[in-house]
């Protein structure tokens, strides 16, 4: 019976996606990649582009001191070619989950082992890491969230994941 639901449920999803597209419009939470490169090895980060819609984001829809998805519709998923230092935590190439743990003054960033889940599904005893983010202010409100990588050179790059007027930051070196 579940599997027949969740079969069900996945079609649905087609279904809306597929209406969507043939009515000309866009998805509410588009489909996104950021990807980068360092010492040859890529890393990509696939996730759903939420926009704000008039809505209060940062401590409202997006709720303080709660693991957030960081994103929308499937979790956000990290894949890395080669091994990498994440702040100051290791992560060995993989593939796996982003999540973020947004903070009033605070956020941290979630490395998750679990893949493959429906971006809601959060198995804390997964965590690989929990890594704090650097915060910054964005000069305007940013309607729709972005995940992307900035100031890269040589072996090390920047991950920002940015929204309505939030840019949270942690930098990425190559092992």
């Amino acid at each position: 019976m579940l599997l027949r639901n969740l079969t069900s449920l996945a079609c649905t999803v087609v279904l809306a996606t597929t209406g969507f597209a043939q009515m000309g419009k866009s998805l509410p939470s588009p489909p996104e990649t950021a990807t980068v490169s360092l010492n040859g090895k890529s890393i990509t980060i696939k996730y759903g582009a939420p926009s704000m819609r008039g809505r209060k984001i940062m401590g409202e829809l997006v709720p303080y001191d709660k693991v957030w998805r960081t994103g929308a519709n499937d979790a956000t998923t990290f894949v890395t070619d080669g091994n990498l230092k994440i702040g100051s935590s290791s992560v060995p190439a993989g593939s796996y989950t982003l999540y973020t743990m947004p903070g009033a003054s605070q956020w941290q960033l979630i490395i998750n082992k679990q893949t493959g889940q429906w971006g809601t599904k959060y198995e804390e005893s997964q965590d690989l890491a929990r890594i704090p983010m650097k915060s910054g202010k964005l000069s305007a409100p940013q309607e729709r969230m972005s995940i992307s990588f900035e100031n890269t050179k040589g072996n090390s790059t920047e991950l920002h994941v940015k929204w309505e007027n939030t840019d949270q930051s942690v930098t990425i070196t190559a092992q």
